[in-house]
């Protein structure tokens, strides 16, 4: 087995920059191809190797990677979510993300950020929270002892 493959079967065969599938079977050369994006230069990352189509991967070399909130959630300031990845995974803790207008938004946004980190950052376990204030909700994420 090869390193695409290794990291493709680990990362379940989806872009870690757009979020999207990635089919295994696209060539190397094609835009929505897989290829190994070695994402950070931090030696003591975790995860040092992440699948990403090959566009999203030779984009974010001229660019700083925005992992984009999807149109469907409800969310007010929403936090730039590489830098509270790798504020968590450094330090712990708990940051507020967003802020909603009804609860039900809130949760909508918590349960996806879950879902989200999981494939953003494998390896650090973290919890939502919505939490009423000011007459909104603020969306909280903590990280659980590894």
């Amino acid at each position: 087995m090869s390193l695409l493959d290794d990291v493709g079967e680990r990362d379940g065969w989806r872009c870690w920059v757009c979020d999207e599938k990635v089919d295994p079977d696209a060539s190397v050369n094609d835009d929505r191809g897989p290829s190994v994006d070695a994402r950070t230069a931090d030696r003591k990352a975790k995860i040092t190797e992440r699948l990403a189509h090959r566009a999203c991967n030779s984009r974010k070399g001229a660019v700083k990677v925005v992992i984009a909130w999807p149109d469907r959630l409800n969310v007010i300031e929403p936090a730039p979510l590489i830098t509270v990845a790798e504020r968590l995974d450094r330090k712990g803790g708990r940051e507020l993300v967003a802020r909603c207008p009804r609860k039900n938004d809130a949760q909508d946004a918590a349960d996806w950020l879950v879902d989200r980190f999981s494939r953003l950052v494998p390896g650090l376990p973290v919890d939502a929270t919505v939490e009423p204030g000011g007459g909104q909700f603020l969306v909280a994420l903590s990280t659980r002892r590894r």
